[in-house]
């Protein structure tokens, strides 16, 4: 089959190389056309959560009176507008605020990825940057997305610009994915070097987002509420595009502009669950103890509109909508997927093979695996997922079927290994799927992460099918090795070239990942 070579033309195009560049001459015509199906879909869910369009609907101005309406409350601009942000959507959040707002704006300080300038630049998508002559002042760091010097110099510059603001200013605040790590100003005596290893330490034991945030918030100057309490008097707005599963605004970044209701003994237990008490430096533990007399007491954030523009349930909407044009029937099974990686991979592969079963009308063959998959719903707490009624609506189907989900599971690190959440999850449910035949089915499970990058590597996820197994044996690679490494990443890329792996490069938005599972008639 002749090479299939595709690129992301509405935001990925910094990258020179395809998303799917070859394709072994073992496969069939089918097999790619599911591939292609599928990132079709992928491409849908991060496109409807792009950043302008999002500001576009949630902000309006009345050039005549000058009242800035965000939802439904309105607010009086006379060139008293400040800008703060910190977040991987955040550049082009402030490039469609300056064009909307530049009339009344003052200045402006944001926090953003390293390199997504020159990124955005070298791809064309010039609506993703500031002009020429901005008030905007931008500051890049949180490499790899970890807390940096640079980050920590953005930060104290957006206290000094929160602290200097009036009851007359308005303080319009853009929160996005990444902002943890972009808005690190740690209470003194904790150093910048101590936090970076205590949340390396946490996210390599297998710690939640809910969990790394709490630490965060309780060892930041802007965290939990610190950002609100430094800019009053002045009126707050923050405009946040969600990358927390079910969209709480206390952690999203971590909740700057929010008061925080986690206290130190929330801290010390998630710290002893992952045996960390015991190598806390002194200055931790100080803050620690600092915390619980803090005279100012916490933050009030009364002065505050918090509004979600964006989430993982508006990407999974336009995925849906784009399988159904495909000719699928098209479910959304879950928008709070978390948990173990592991687990989650054992999930999917139950799940794919009773659909398969469901759909080939063999439900007596499967009464064991569903009971599993019902306990695994359960102990991953997927609430919002009805797993009687998404399989007796698969049963009914008369043609393809996709299942759609979404969230953020967590990695344990083990190994020297390079890969992410999105290549394992992905590798772990090739794994499954192998060895749990789809009855006359085919099948192809997709996991990618919406900001475009998955971990310390260039890919944003990866895609796989049932004879993963048998394409790692042909090419002498050993699963198992990589994945007791956390090695995915050079695990795919050795398979077939790295032929499974995604590329869009940095997409300039964040609302966690997008999971596709794909199932068709052979």
């Amino acid at each position: 089959m002749a090479a299939t070579l595709r690129v992301l033309p509405s935001f990925a195009r910094a990258r020179p190389c395809p998303v799917l560049w070859g394709s072994p001459a073992s496969w069939s015509a089918s097999n790619m056309a599911l591939v292609e199906q599928a990132w079709q879909m992928f491409e849908g869910a991060v496109g409807a959560v792009m950043p302008g369009p999002l500001l576009r609907r949630n902000l309006t101005l009345d050039t005549e009176t000058g009242q800035l309406k965000v939802r439904d409350r309105n607010f009086h601009l006379h060139h008293n507008l400040y800008l703060a942000g910190f977040g991987k959507a955040v550049l082009g959040m402030a490039a469609v605020v300056e064009e909307l707002l530049s009339e009344h704006l003052v200045e402006g300080v944001i926090s953003v990825p390293k390199g997504i300038q020159a990124a955005m630049e070298h791809a064309g998508m010039k609506e993703m940057l500031l002009k020429p002559h901005s008030h905007i002042q931008v500051f890049e760091g949180a490499k790899d997305n970890l807390p940096d010097g640079d980050a920590q110099q953005a930060a104290l510059a957006i206290r000094h610009l929160a602290e200097r603001l009036t009851a007359d200013d308005l303080l319009l605040v853009l929160i996005s994915g990444g902002g943890s790590a972009l808005l690190p100003a740690p209470i003194p005596p904790v150093t910048l070097e101590e936090k970076q290893l205590l949340t390396k330490m946490l996210a390599a034991s297998g710690a939640t987002i809910q969990e790394l945030n709490t630490i965060r918030k309780a060892l930041s100057q802007l965290k939990g509420g610190g950002l609100a309490r430094a800019a009053y008097p002045a009126q707050v707005v923050s405009l946040i595009l969600s990358d927390v599963v079910g969209d709480p605004v206390d952690m999203i970044a971590s909740g700057p502009t929010v008061a925080s209701d986690h206290n130190v003994q929330d801290c010390l237990q998630i710290l002893s669950r992952y045996d960390l008490r015991g190598v806390l430096p002194r200055s931790v533990k100080t803050v620690l103890a600092w915390a619980d007399s803090d005279p100012r007491g916490p933050p009030h954030c009364g002065h505050v509109l918090n509004v979600v523009i964006g989430s993982n349930s508006l990407a999974l909407a336009e995925a849906q909508r784009r399988a159904e044009a495909l000719g699928y029937q098209a479910l959304v099974l879950s928008t709070v997927i978390q948990g173990e990686v592991g687990r989650l991979a054992r999930f999917y592969g139950l799940l794919a093979q009773a659909a398969g079963v469901r759909l080939s009308s063999k439900v007596t063959q499967i009464r064991k695996e569903e009971d599993e998959l019902q306990r695994l719903v359960e102990e991953l707490q997927l609430s919002d997922l009805k797993l009687e009624e998404v399989l007796g609506a698969v049963e009914e189907a008369k043609g393809p079927v996709c299942l759609l989900a979404g969230g953020e599971p967590t990695v344990r690190v083990q190994g020297s290994g390079k890969g992410g959440r999105n290549q394992e999850l992905a590798l772990r449910v090739g794994v499954e799927m192998s060895g749990s035949p789809i009855s006359d089915w085919e099948a192809l499970f997709l996991s990618g992460g919406t900001d475009g990058q998955d971990g310390p590597t260039e890919a944003t996820g990866a895609w796989v099918t049932p004879g993963l197994t048998n394409e790692a044996a042909t090419e002498g690679l050993d699963i198992a090795a990589f994945l007791a490494n956390s090695d995915s990443n050079t695990f795919f890329q050795r398979l077939q070239s790295g032929v499974h792996l995604l590329h869009t490069g940095l997409t300039g938005t964040n609302v966690m990942d997008v999971h596709l599972l794909l199932l068709r008639p052979s």
